[in-house]
């Protein structure tokens, strides 16, 4: 996990020094924790400080076998299929699992360019009675996916699908150069002018493909999602849907990696991430300030 994150310059998290050097024991070895101390700034640091493994119980090995399986799963992993496989709690596979996920959270803000499909869904439960019906759509989330023609995909859960709030999307991550194709939804009207060009499909008039001007791609990767969602999860909630729609897209992004490479860089990409239970509060009840959390032990 050192060479992973690290590579030949462990350098100090905390102040960014390089030099430092590893804590031994008064056997010889190395001292039990693993941790390293900087002499610029004093401090202790392992190479889970700083990271979404940071002050968690759950031994190195399991959480090494936890990304393998979430960066290398096509359609994911379930906390209970971890739990079986390690002998850990549910809750703490559950734990760990969602920390993957918020490792694997993009932090790419370049925008989508050339052709780039879009398209929105609802995610959520089937209902167990015709009469359910209302209630079962009260449940799902509407999500948003723009995936650049064999490129990276940026998926989103939206509050709502307006054309407000699509339209928007769009405008934060596609570049102006780009062009958009969509379904024949009312939602997209006008977007056009706006980039390079605007194509729709009649989805409803049985068309799926004219020419170039398709959204099967994006189509593509609902469909893994939702194979992923039904057949793996079984059910995710709305709070947590998010995060699931985060490794979804962190996997298709890097599909041209071997197993191997998706591993180390969902590794990596826990660096300089931390995921609490909750916000620490100060002993009035006040949310600490973003700036002092990291401290905190």
């Amino acid at each position: 996990m050192e060479k992973q994150r690290w590579g030949d310059s462990p350098a100090c998290p905390k102040c960014g020094g390089m030099d430092v050097y590893k804590m031994m024991s008064r056997q010889g070895g190395r001292e039990k924790h693993n941790r390293w101390r900087c002499r610029d700034c004093s401090s202790l640091y392992s190479v889970r400080t700083g990271t979404v493994f940071e002050d968690s119980r759950i031994p190195m090995r399991h959480w090494c076998f936890g990304f393998w399986r979430a960066a290398t799963s096509k359609k994911g992993v379930s906390a209970l299929e971890i739990k079986r496989q390690t002998g850990l709690s549910y809750k703490s596979a559950l734990f760990m699992m969602h920390r993957i996920r918020f490792a694997m959270a993009p932090d790419d803000g370049n925008p989508l360019t050339g052709i780039v499909e879009v398209d929105e869904t609802y995610l959520g439960g089937k209902p167990r009675h015709p009469r359910d019906k209302r209630k079962a759509w009260s449940s799902k989330a509407p999500v948003m996916a723009m995936v650049e023609r064999g490129g990276r995909v940026r998926s989103m859960v939206v509050p709502d699908v307006t054309a407000k709030t699509l339209k928007q999307a769009i405008r934060d991550n596609v570049d102006r150069r780009a062009r958009i194709m969509t379904d024949e939804a009312r939602q997209y009207r006008g977007i056009g002018p706006e980039f390079a060009g605007h194509d729709t499909v009649k989805h409803t008039a049985g068309e799926y493909v004219r020419g170039e001007v398709t959204t099967n791609t994006v189509e593509g990767y609902f469909s893994i999602v939702k194979r992923g969602l039904n057949g793996i999860y079984h059910s995710v909630s709305k709070k947590h849907l998010h995060r699931y729609m985060a490794e979804y897209e962190f996997r298709y992004n890097r599909r041209g990696m071997t197993d191997g490479e998706r591993t180390v860089a969902a590794i990596q990409a826990a660096d300089g991430k931390r995921l609490r239970y909750r916000d620490p509060v100060t002993s009035r009840g006040n949310v600490l300030p973003a700036q002092l959390q990291p401290d905190l032990r």
